[in-house]
Protein backbone atom coordinates (compact mmCIF):
# COMPACT_ATOMS: atom_id res chain seq x y z
CA UNK A 1 0.00 0.00 0.00
CA UNK A 2 1.41 3.25 -1.19
CA UNK A 3 0.40 7.04 -1.26
CA UNK A 4 -1.32 6.54 -4.81
CA UNK A 5 -3.44 3.63 -3.37
CA UNK A 6 -4.02 6.02 -0.60
CA UNK A 7 -5.51 8.77 -2.52
CA UNK A 8 -7.30 6.27 -4.80
CA UNK A 9 -9.52 4.96 -2.01
CA UNK A 10 -9.89 8.59 -0.29
CA UNK A 11 -10.99 9.98 -3.39
CA UNK A 12 -8.11 13.05 -3.44
CA UNK A 13 -4.89 13.44 -4.76
CA UNK A 14 -1.66 12.22 -3.96
CA UNK A 15 -0.51 15.69 -3.09
CA UNK A 16 -3.50 16.03 -0.81
CA UNK A 17 -2.51 12.46 0.92
CA UNK A 18 0.53 13.77 1.28
CA UNK A 19 0.44 17.04 3.05
CA UNK A 20 -1.99 15.25 5.24
CA UNK A 21 0.31 12.68 6.72
CA UNK A 22 3.03 15.48 7.19
CA UNK A 23 0.87 18.03 8.84
CA UNK A 24 1.09 20.34 6.36
CA UNK A 25 -1.92 22.60 7.61
CA UNK A 26 -2.82 23.20 4.35
CA UNK A 27 -6.00 20.38 3.42
CA UNK A 28 -9.27 21.04 4.73
CA UNK A 29 -10.51 19.44 7.47
CA UNK A 30 -12.77 17.47 5.36
CA UNK A 31 -10.44 16.00 3.09
CA UNK A 32 -7.93 15.40 6.16
CA UNK A 33 -10.80 13.29 8.01
CA UNK A 34 -11.46 11.19 4.61
CA UNK A 35 -7.68 10.87 4.16
CA UNK A 36 -7.33 9.41 7.93
CA UNK A 37 -9.75 7.56 7.85
CA UNK A 38 -8.42 5.44 4.99
CA UNK A 39 -4.66 5.14 6.47
CA UNK A 40 -5.84 3.93 9.78
CA UNK A 41 -8.39 1.13 7.75
CA UNK A 42 -5.37 -0.17 5.99
CA UNK A 43 -2.63 0.47 8.18
CA UNK A 44 -0.28 2.84 5.72
CA UNK A 45 2.90 4.09 7.45
CA UNK A 46 4.69 6.97 5.63
CA UNK A 47 8.18 5.83 4.08
CA UNK A 48 10.15 8.56 6.17
CA UNK A 49 13.59 7.59 4.16
CA UNK A 50 12.13 8.59 1.36
CA UNK A 51 10.45 11.49 2.67
CA UNK A 52 13.62 12.60 3.66
CA UNK A 53 15.35 12.70 0.60
CA UNK A 54 12.41 14.62 -0.66
CA UNK A 55 12.09 16.97 2.01
CA UNK A 56 15.08 17.34 3.31
CA UNK A 57 13.87 16.61 6.56
CA UNK A 58 14.16 13.75 8.15
CA UNK A 59 12.98 14.45 12.00
CA UNK A 60 15.47 12.00 13.24
CA UNK A 61 18.19 13.23 16.07
CA UNK A 62 21.05 11.19 16.73
CA UNK A 63 22.63 10.29 19.69
CA UNK A 64 26.10 9.06 20.79
CA UNK A 65 26.81 7.98 24.22
CA UNK A 66 29.97 6.15 25.48
CA UNK A 67 28.40 3.59 26.85
CA UNK A 68 24.86 2.37 27.67
CA UNK A 69 25.95 -0.06 30.70
CA UNK A 70 27.00 2.81 32.26
CA UNK A 71 24.21 3.92 34.57
CA UNK A 72 25.30 7.62 33.72
CA UNK A 73 23.88 7.20 30.42
CA UNK A 74 20.61 5.53 30.52
CA UNK A 75 18.49 8.55 32.09
CA UNK A 76 20.56 10.87 29.13
CA UNK A 77 18.77 8.78 26.55
CA UNK A 78 15.46 8.28 28.24
CA UNK A 79 14.65 12.01 28.74
CA UNK A 80 16.41 13.54 24.85
CA UNK A 81 13.70 10.44 23.50
CA UNK A 82 10.92 11.69 25.66
CA UNK A 83 11.68 15.56 24.36
CA UNK A 84 12.20 14.19 20.77
CA UNK A 85 8.44 12.67 21.26
CA UNK A 86 7.13 15.36 22.29
CA UNK A 87 8.15 17.07 19.46
CA UNK A 88 7.67 14.60 16.53
CA UNK A 89 11.34 13.27 16.69
CA UNK A 90 12.85 10.15 16.18
CA UNK A 91 16.07 9.10 17.62
CA UNK A 92 18.80 7.10 16.43
CA UNK A 93 21.40 5.79 19.49
CA UNK A 94 24.75 4.34 19.04
CA UNK A 95 27.39 4.06 22.11
CA UNK A 96 31.06 4.19 21.31
CA UNK A 97 32.16 2.00 23.96
CA UNK A 98 35.29 4.62 23.67
CA UNK A 99 36.45 3.59 21.31
CA UNK A 100 37.56 6.08 18.15
CA UNK A 101 36.77 3.48 15.26
CA UNK A 102 33.07 2.68 16.95
CA UNK A 103 32.58 6.50 16.71
CA UNK A 104 33.51 7.07 13.17
CA UNK A 105 30.95 4.41 12.33
CA UNK A 106 28.50 5.49 14.36
CA UNK A 107 28.66 9.24 12.84
CA UNK A 108 28.90 7.36 9.28
CA UNK A 109 25.52 5.65 10.08
CA UNK A 110 24.31 9.00 11.25
CA UNK A 111 25.08 10.79 7.96
CA UNK A 112 23.37 7.77 5.80
CA UNK A 113 20.29 8.22 7.73
CA UNK A 114 20.20 12.40 6.74
CA UNK A 115 20.02 13.00 10.95
CA UNK A 116 19.07 16.55 11.63
CA UNK A 117 21.59 16.76 13.81
CA UNK A 118 23.78 14.58 16.41
CA UNK A 119 24.31 15.23 20.27
CA UNK A 120 28.00 13.76 21.12
CA UNK A 121 27.32 12.82 24.64
CA UNK A 122 30.59 11.26 24.78
CA UNK A 123 32.95 13.84 27.43
CA UNK A 124 36.03 13.59 25.74
CA UNK A 125 36.27 12.33 21.92
CA UNK A 126 38.45 14.36 19.84
CA UNK A 127 36.93 17.10 17.43
CA UNK A 128 38.66 15.27 14.23
CA UNK A 129 36.12 12.26 14.36
CA UNK A 130 33.32 15.33 13.97
CA UNK A 131 34.48 16.31 10.92
CA UNK A 132 32.15 14.69 8.62
CA UNK A 133 28.97 15.88 10.28
CA UNK A 134 30.97 19.88 9.92
CA UNK A 135 31.71 19.33 6.76
CA UNK A 136 27.86 18.75 6.08
CA UNK A 137 26.48 21.47 8.05
CA UNK A 138 24.96 18.94 10.35
CA UNK A 139 24.25 20.79 13.66
CA UNK A 140 26.40 19.15 16.77
CA UNK A 141 25.99 19.21 20.15
CA UNK A 142 28.90 18.04 22.34
CA UNK A 143 30.36 18.51 25.79
CA UNK A 144 32.99 20.87 26.91
CA UNK A 145 35.02 20.12 23.76
CA UNK A 146 33.79 21.92 20.69
CA UNK A 147 34.88 24.24 18.83
CA UNK A 148 33.83 27.99 18.40
CA UNK A 149 32.73 26.91 14.60
CA UNK A 150 29.04 27.41 12.81
CA UNK A 151 26.79 24.53 13.97
CA UNK A 152 28.65 23.04 17.18
CA UNK A 153 26.76 23.59 20.65
CA UNK A 154 29.22 23.30 23.58
CA UNK A 155 27.57 22.03 26.70
CA UNK A 156 30.14 23.86 29.45
CA UNK A 157 30.39 21.95 33.15
CA UNK A 158 31.33 24.06 35.19
CA UNK A 159 33.31 20.94 37.53
CA UNK A 160 34.83 23.54 39.36
CA UNK A 161 31.35 24.69 41.59
CA UNK A 162 30.54 21.46 43.04
CA UNK A 163 34.09 20.42 43.45
CA UNK A 164 34.60 23.32 45.33
CA UNK A 165 32.00 22.59 47.72
CA UNK A 166 33.25 18.74 48.17
CA UNK A 167 36.35 19.77 49.33
CA UNK A 168 35.33 22.63 51.53
CA UNK A 169 33.04 19.97 53.04
CA UNK A 170 35.45 17.70 53.82
CA UNK A 171 37.59 20.07 55.08
CA UNK A 172 34.31 21.16 57.60
CA UNK A 173 34.70 17.48 58.22
CA UNK A 174 38.32 17.97 59.23
CA UNK A 175 39.59 15.68 56.67
CA UNK A 176 43.29 16.88 55.58
CA UNK A 177 44.95 13.72 53.90
CA UNK A 178 42.07 13.63 50.44
CA UNK A 179 42.64 11.55 47.68
CA UNK A 180 41.18 11.61 44.59
CA UNK A 181 40.69 8.84 41.55
CA UNK A 182 40.44 10.21 38.26
CA UNK A 183 39.09 8.85 35.31
CA UNK A 184 41.07 8.08 32.13
CA UNK A 185 43.56 11.02 31.83
CA UNK A 186 43.04 10.98 28.04
CA UNK A 187 39.12 12.07 28.54
CA UNK A 188 39.39 15.92 28.78
CA UNK A 189 36.42 15.66 31.20
CA UNK A 190 38.52 13.62 33.59
CA UNK A 191 40.84 15.92 33.26
CA UNK A 192 38.86 18.87 34.20
CA UNK A 193 37.55 16.89 37.06
CA UNK A 194 40.91 16.30 38.32
CA UNK A 195 42.28 19.72 37.86
CA UNK A 196 39.24 21.45 39.59
CA UNK A 197 40.05 18.95 42.48
CA UNK A 198 43.59 20.80 43.11
CA UNK A 199 42.25 23.87 42.54
CA UNK A 200 39.85 23.70 45.43
CA UNK A 201 42.25 22.07 47.44
CA UNK A 202 45.31 24.43 46.85
CA UNK A 203 42.37 27.20 47.65
CA UNK A 204 41.94 26.38 51.57
CA UNK A 205 45.89 25.26 51.42
CA UNK A 206 44.96 21.86 51.53
CA UNK A 207 48.65 19.99 50.08
CA UNK A 208 47.65 17.46 47.13
CA UNK A 209 49.82 15.07 47.59
CA UNK A 210 51.07 12.72 44.21
CA UNK A 211 51.00 9.76 45.78
CA UNK A 212 47.31 10.27 46.83
CA UNK A 213 46.03 11.04 42.78
CA UNK A 214 45.41 7.43 41.46
CA UNK A 215 44.17 7.40 37.76
CA UNK A 216 41.18 5.18 37.37
CA UNK A 217 39.09 4.46 34.29
CA UNK A 218 35.63 5.15 35.33
CA UNK A 219 34.01 1.70 36.20
CA UNK A 220 33.24 -0.69 39.23
CA UNK A 221 36.35 -2.29 38.99
CA UNK A 222 38.65 0.05 38.13
CA UNK A 223 37.04 1.86 41.87
CA UNK A 224 38.06 -1.54 43.43
CA UNK A 225 41.76 -1.65 42.01
CA UNK A 226 42.31 2.22 42.62
CA UNK A 227 41.22 1.64 46.76
CA UNK A 228 43.51 -1.60 46.93
CA UNK A 229 46.40 0.58 45.85
CA UNK A 230 45.07 3.13 48.75
CA UNK A 231 44.43 0.41 51.34
CA UNK A 232 47.89 -0.98 50.89
CA UNK A 233 49.36 2.59 52.54
CA UNK A 234 50.80 2.79 55.68
CA UNK A 235 49.24 6.34 55.83
CA UNK A 236 45.46 5.82 54.25
CA UNK A 237 43.55 8.85 53.30
CA UNK A 238 40.69 9.79 55.22
CA UNK A 239 38.58 10.50 52.14
CA UNK A 240 38.64 10.09 48.85
CA UNK A 241 36.52 11.74 46.25
CA UNK A 242 36.02 10.03 42.86
CA UNK A 243 36.00 11.00 39.38
CA UNK A 244 32.31 9.20 39.04
CA UNK A 245 30.01 7.55 41.09
CA UNK A 246 30.90 4.04 39.39
CA UNK A 247 34.27 4.20 41.07
CA UNK A 248 33.20 5.59 44.17
CA UNK A 249 30.65 2.33 44.42
CA UNK A 250 33.83 0.09 43.50
CA UNK A 251 35.95 1.51 46.32
CA UNK A 252 32.89 1.55 48.65
CA UNK A 253 33.21 -2.22 47.98
CA UNK A 254 36.61 -3.20 48.36
CA UNK A 255 36.15 -1.23 51.33
CA UNK A 256 33.63 -3.48 52.83
CA UNK A 257 35.44 -6.63 51.66
CA UNK A 258 38.76 -4.81 53.51
CA UNK A 259 37.15 -3.99 56.73
CA UNK A 260 37.31 -0.20 55.80
CA UNK A 261 34.29 1.38 57.75
CA UNK A 262 32.18 4.12 55.57
CA UNK A 263 32.20 6.81 56.54
CA UNK A 264 33.54 5.86 60.10
CA UNK A 265 36.67 5.32 59.16
CA UNK A 266 36.73 6.69 55.75
CA UNK A 267 34.63 9.39 54.02
CA UNK A 268 33.79 8.70 49.82
CA UNK A 269 32.61 11.11 47.56
CA UNK A 270 31.42 10.32 43.84
CA UNK A 271 30.28 12.27 40.76
CA UNK A 272 27.32 12.09 38.93
CA UNK A 273 24.95 11.71 41.37
CA UNK A 274 23.19 8.53 39.12
CA UNK A 275 19.96 7.38 40.37
CA UNK A 276 22.54 4.34 42.15
CA UNK A 277 23.97 6.61 44.36
CA UNK A 278 21.38 7.04 46.81
CA UNK A 279 20.11 2.84 47.06
CA UNK A 280 23.91 1.89 47.84
CA UNK A 281 24.93 1.35 52.15
CA UNK A 282 25.21 3.99 53.36
CA UNK A 283 23.87 6.22 50.56
CA UNK A 284 26.91 7.96 48.78
CA UNK A 285 27.28 11.65 48.80
CA UNK A 286 27.55 12.78 45.20
CA UNK A 287 28.90 15.65 42.77
CA UNK A 288 25.43 16.35 41.43
CA UNK A 289 25.73 16.93 37.45
CA UNK A 290 21.95 16.77 36.42
CA UNK A 291 21.59 14.07 33.42
CA UNK A 292 17.88 15.03 32.90
CA UNK A 293 19.55 18.78 32.31
CA UNK A 294 21.78 17.81 30.34
CA UNK A 295 19.81 15.87 27.62
CA UNK A 296 17.37 18.51 28.03
CA UNK A 297 20.05 21.49 26.79
CA UNK A 298 21.37 19.02 24.26
CA UNK A 299 18.08 18.51 22.37
CA UNK A 300 17.18 22.31 22.77
CA UNK A 301 20.83 22.96 21.40
CA UNK A 302 19.99 20.72 18.14
CA UNK A 303 16.36 21.97 17.38
CA UNK A 304 17.13 25.25 17.64
CA UNK A 305 20.25 24.93 15.43
CA UNK A 306 18.43 22.66 12.96
CA UNK A 307 15.99 25.54 12.75
CA UNK A 308 18.06 28.65 12.32
CA UNK A 309 18.43 29.67 8.63
CA UNK A 310 21.72 31.54 9.95
CA UNK A 311 23.51 29.49 12.33
CA UNK A 312 25.86 31.63 15.09
CA UNK A 313 29.10 32.51 13.82
CA UNK A 314 30.92 31.19 17.01
CA UNK A 315 28.28 28.11 16.97
CA UNK A 316 26.85 28.08 20.92
CA UNK A 317 27.75 27.93 24.76
CA UNK A 318 25.17 26.46 27.05
CA UNK A 319 25.95 26.61 30.98
CA UNK A 320 25.84 23.22 32.98
CA UNK A 321 25.75 23.41 37.26
CA UNK A 322 27.13 21.35 39.32
CA UNK A 323 26.64 21.15 43.19
CA UNK A 324 27.19 18.97 45.78
CA UNK A 325 24.47 16.40 47.59
CA UNK A 326 24.81 15.13 50.85
CA UNK A 327 24.34 11.75 52.29
CA UNK A 328 25.75 9.40 54.77
CA UNK A 329 29.16 8.44 52.56
CA UNK A 330 30.57 11.28 54.40
CA UNK A 331 31.36 12.36 58.29
CA UNK A 332 34.01 13.65 60.34
CA UNK A 333 37.45 12.34 60.22
CA UNK A 334 38.89 9.97 62.55
CA UNK A 335 40.41 11.05 65.70
CA UNK A 336 43.71 9.54 65.49
CA UNK A 337 46.17 8.56 62.67
CA UNK A 338 45.99 4.78 64.16
CA UNK A 339 42.46 4.93 62.96
CA UNK A 340 43.38 6.01 59.65
CA UNK A 341 46.41 3.65 59.23
CA UNK A 342 46.77 0.27 58.10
Amino acid sequence: MDIRDIARRAKVSTATVSRTVNGAGTVSPHLAKRVWKVVEEVGYYPDTHARALVSGRSRVFGLIVSEITNPFFPEIVQVFENIAVENGYEILLSSTVHDPERMKLAVRRMIQRRVEGVAVMTFGMEESLLGDLKLRNIPIVVVDVGPQLPRVSNIKVDYQHGMRQAVQHLAALRHKQVAFISGPVTLKSAAARQSAFVKSMEEIGLQVLPELLIEGDHTLEGGMTAMEQLARRVQRPTAIICSNDMTAIGVMGRSYEEGIRIPQDLSVVGFDDIRLARFVIPPLTSIQMSQSELARLAFHALLTDSRRERPASQGSQYPLQTSLILRDSTALAPNNSSTASR
